[in-house]
């Protein structure tokens, strides 16, 4: 399974995604547009740990953002490295699981929202409603 995640398509798609997205930096300061320097310069070290089952991921950056109630919630970020490597497994994971997933289910699938779900939920009603029959 490992040899999946860490192959090139899987692992460019990973990067691509992370760098995307975009968002903050980790612990290490490391931002989305610094990362392939990052690669370049760490990879083969990081690739070994993970092949080893000795990789351990950064502390993730902790912080506070407003909450429309006037509290504040909680947020770990990860640095830019390990979501990179997140990713890669999620995206293997994804495609040798996603596809035997019942097409009924709706949550943190790709291409499906709770928008869908609701609607497919109206559609069962309406089909509910025209077969009841009240006598």
């Amino acid at each position: 399974m490992l040899e999946h995640i860490l192959h090139r398509n899987n692992l460019n798609d990973a990067y691509l995604k992370v760098t995307k997205n975009k968002g903050s930096h980790g612990v290490d300061g490391v931002s989305t547009s610094e990362l392939k320097a990052q690669i370049s310069e760490e990879w083969y070290t990081i690739c070994n740990q993970l092949q080893k089952g000795t990789y351990q991921p950064s502390p993730v950056r902790r912080i506070e953002i407003p909450k429309s109630n006037g509290g504040k919630r909680k947020l770990g970020i990860p640095t830019v490295m390990d979501r990179m490597i997140q990713q890669a497994i999620n995206l293997y994971l994804q495609s040798m699981y996603d596809p035997i997933f019942s097409t009924k289910s709706y949550g943190f699938r790709p291409g499906k929202r709770a928008h869908d779900a609701v609607r497919q939920a109206k559609t069962y009603i309406g089909i509910y409603k025209s077969n009841f029959i009240c006598k």
